[in-house]
């Protein structure tokens, strides 16, 4: 183990999750540090953990054995839980990664997130939201999958079928993924936010910052293997490179910036000596620009944008703001 190297507690929820998965979990977490534990929980006498059985000893995974005493409880949940608490008190590791498509291990996560540790969900497409948000990070089990470029076993597909039908409502739950606009409008702020107090926005800080925001977040589900590529894909954005540094801020085309400020003035002009009403410039340019946003000029509001055009001041009268020329 490399020194300062995280380390990690693995544990498994067999009833949950299929063996097919392992080696693209294993290959994903050994991203973040060295994995110290690796437990799998399930009941080892039914035939329904067959597929585990085969791959336990060659990836140095121990089975938790935990009989299924009700029929249609998950049996496994309490034990997984009791031991995570035994690791956490152990105090020899730095993070959990939680394995399973349930949302009854949300608490455990947010618990551990509590006590100070970087918790790692993965699970498969259904797995709830609830459970996604309470991880700092969470990995969709079939992206890992697709990305290792395993064949999927037949039966195992058809076995997960039967699964997937049961749950509280009846159907399938998928989570939805993240739109693209949504990622951008959260790097846009991001930038903002360090423009405003004087800051550059390093690479790393985006791809921090949008996992906490969203921690299901994850560039592979968009088809991109690099964060930085993805971002490149964004008009709004631009990468700068110096060096190996990477940082992101907002494109700005000069032209379309000019004819804005332009379009500002003529309006203000217009409205004689006396100025213009803010809230009524404001009205205008997003009539004549239609997907005009105040925030892809690293402004917060629209005051400080029109503020920061020369010849423009802002003044504040009784109940309202207006804008005025001055020459």
């Amino acid at each position: 183990m490399r020194e300062n190297e995280s380390r990690y507690a693995l544990l498994i929820d067999a009833d949950n999750v299929s063996a097919k998965y392992i080696k693209p979990i294993l290959d994903e977490l050994s991203k973040y540090g060295n994995v110290t534990y690796k437990r799998i929980y399930g009941d080892w006498t039914s035939t329904r953990q067959s597929g585990w059985k085969e791959v336990l000893l060659e990836n140095s995974i121990s089975p938790i054995q935990q009989y299924s005493y009700t029929y249609g409880k998950n049996a496994t949940d309490s034990a997984m839980i009791i031991d995570a608490m035994d690791i956490l008190y152990t105090g020899k590791v730095d993070g959990f990664c939680l394995v399973s498509s349930d949302s009854d291990f949300t608490r455990l996560a947010s618990r551990l997130r509590e006590s100070g540790q970087n918790v790692i969900g993965m699970g498969e497409e259904k797995t709830p939201t609830a459970f996604r948000q309470a991880c700092n990070i969470f990995t969709t089990l079939e992206l890992l999958l697709e990305e290792s470029g395993e064949d999927e076993d037949m039966e195992e597909k058809e076995d997960e079928k039967l699964r997937d039908t049961v749950s509280l409502s009846g159907k399938k739950a998928k989570a939805e993924k993240i739109s693209k606009e949504q990622i951008e409008e959260a790097v846009i702020k991001i930038i903002t936010e360090n423009e405003n107090n004087g800051k550059e926005t390093e690479l790393g800080e985006v791809g921090s910052r949008l996992l906490k925001i969203y921690p299901d977040f994850d560039v592979r589900r968009y088809g991109y293997s690099m964060l930085y590529k993805f971002l490149e894909a964004f008009s709004k954005l631009k990468v700068n490179r110096q060096g190996t540094r990477l940082t992101v801020s907002m494109y700005e085309d000069p032209g379309r910036r000019d004819n804005l400020e332009k379009y500002i003035l003529d309006v203000v002009k217009s409205a004689g000596s006396h100025g213009a009403d803010l809230g009524m410039v404001g009205q205008r340019i997003h009539t004549k620009f239609k997907d005009f946003r105040v925030q892809d000029y690293g402004y917060s509001q629209m005051k400080n944008f029109i503020g920061s055009i020369p010849h423009l001041r802002i003044e504040k009268m009784e109940n309202h703001m207006v804008v005025i020329y001055e020459k």
